[in-house]
């Protein structure tokens, strides 16, 4: 039961995470196409500029103030709390997925990090990164955008590649997009709102508006809308080993922020001129690139089935083993249903070392009954209990346990290089169970 609760408070957590994001980035996307796309030709005295639009039935005609109208209406509306909840909800989801349990989802297997330590790294990086950024900005970089944006690009960059020396490569993923987020909703809180209650509170007293805050937030919100793409990536990036499970996994976020900016600035900058479409065949190609270079390494050949099988050596479970909710003999694998004994022993002998292996070290949490107290229902719905679930989820299973080796979770359950090539050899051999 406490396995299922929590499932539904991860995905509850999600849920919100997700909506509020959507809402968040919608609105910045929404007014920088607004401001690119006002008509400035002859605008009314006032005004900077206007726009007719249509959608959902209905014409509106939008109007932009070079500084603001004669008399602040009575309502004006606020764009705050989008950016407060999607922070708000992503620190609850690192709370949820990593950190109620840092040694199986956090802690790179291996780690000579405990899991407190590696919260504490987690939680003081989005702090230290703030101060970080807010500094470089307030200095005199703040004055060329240019260097400033390539020295904030590495500094990041910096962040994923030394993440990645002591997370999982989710987490390490994960904590340069809660990095980012940080400055994002940072920016929105202490740079953007002061300086609009700044502007509002001047022109109700009748003053001047100090130019300095507004200048200020417009730098903050063009670093909030080149930020926004790559961040939508590493929310998406844990469905995708091949990107955070290579062991050059902080390279490959550096080539995607890079594409992912260069296609924002096309978009940014269209309603000018199409200077800058050629981004958009280049960030193609770069993901295709992408794609080639992180594909799988050489597996083990055919031949090399037979030498894996014959030394296989499996190692008993440890105390802690599953995330610490696992004693050896609960530790047992899987029991598959009563017709998976007979079609195992008909499997020859190749398909027998790679269906015990399975049974071993994976079937503890992928079964129709997972024995970890961490799962009530096997992850994503794949199951091995039956040799044919093993032959259908073969290139899942060369994905994450063969190339990437991101599973088992930690590598609780202690799989060794050994176990896999001999699966991996199996599945190069054709992945059958005769």
């Amino acid at each position: 039961m406490e396995a299922h609760l929590f499932e539904w408070l991860n995905l509850s957590v999600r849920w919100v995470h997700m909506i509020t994001g959507v809402a968040w980035i919608g609105a910045s996307f929404y007014f920088v196409w607004l401001e690119n796309n006002l008509n400035r030709v002859n605008p009314k005295s006032g005004l900077a500029g206007d726009l007719w639009a249509i959608h959902g039935g209905g014409i509106y005609h939008l109007e932009k103030y070079k500084l603001a109208p004669p008399t602040m209406p009575d309502n004006l509306h606020w764009f705050k709390w989008e950016a407060y909840f999607t922070w708000l909800s992503g620190i609850a989801l690192l709370c949820v997925v990593f950190y109620s349990n840092p040694t199986l989802y956090l802690l790179a297997p291996g780690s000579t990090l405990s899991g407190p330590e590696g919260v504490a790294i987690g939680i003081g990086s989005l702090f230290i990164g703030w101060f970080i950024y807010s500094f470089l900005c307030d200095s005199a970089l703040g004055k060329r955008p240019a260097l400033l944006g390539f020295i904030l690009f590495v500094l990041i960059i910096g962040a994923a590649y030394g993440f990645s020396k002591v997370f999982s490569g989710r987490g390490a993923y994960l904590h340069v997009g809660a990095i980012i987020g940080t400055i994002m909703v940072g920016n929105v809180f202490r740079i953007i709102m002061p300086a609009q209650r700044a502007l509002v509170a001047a022109i109700a007293e009748n003053r001047t508006p100090d130019p300095a805050l507004p200048a200020k937030g417009l730098l903050r919100s063009r670093h909030n809308n080149y930020f926004t793409l790559p961040v939508l990536f590493i929310m998406i990036s844990n469905h995708f080993p091949s990107t955070y499970g290579s062991q050059y996994n902080w390279l490959i976020l550096a080539g995607i922020a890079v594409l992912a900016v260069l296609v924002r600035h096309y978009f940014n900058t269209r309603h000018d001129s199409h200077k800058f479409a050629w981004t958009l065949p280049v960030a193609a190609i770069g993901m295709i690139s992408l794609a080639y270079v992180t594909g799988p390494a050489q597996m083990p050949s055919a031949p090399d089935v037979a030498k894996a099988a014959g030394t296989i050596e499996y190692q008993p479970l440890p105390e802690t083993a599953v995330g610490g909710g696992l004693k050896p003999a609960e530790a047992k694998p899987a029991e598959a249903p009563a017709t998976a004994p007979a079609q195992a022993s008909n499997a020859g002998p190749g398909f027998e070392k790679v269906h015990s292996v399975i049974q071993e070290r994976c079937a503890v949490c992928h079964s129709a009954k997972p024995t970890s107290p961490l799962f009530s229902a096997a992850p994503g719905g794949v199951m091995f209990d039956t040799p044919e679930q093993i032959r259908q989820n073969a290139p899942r299973i060369q994905a994450q346990a063969v190339t990437s080796q991101i599973m088992p979770l930690g590598n609780i359950t202690q799989m060794t290089q050994q176990e896999r090539d001999l699966i991996g050899a199996w599945i190069v051999q054709g992945a059958s169970t005769n």
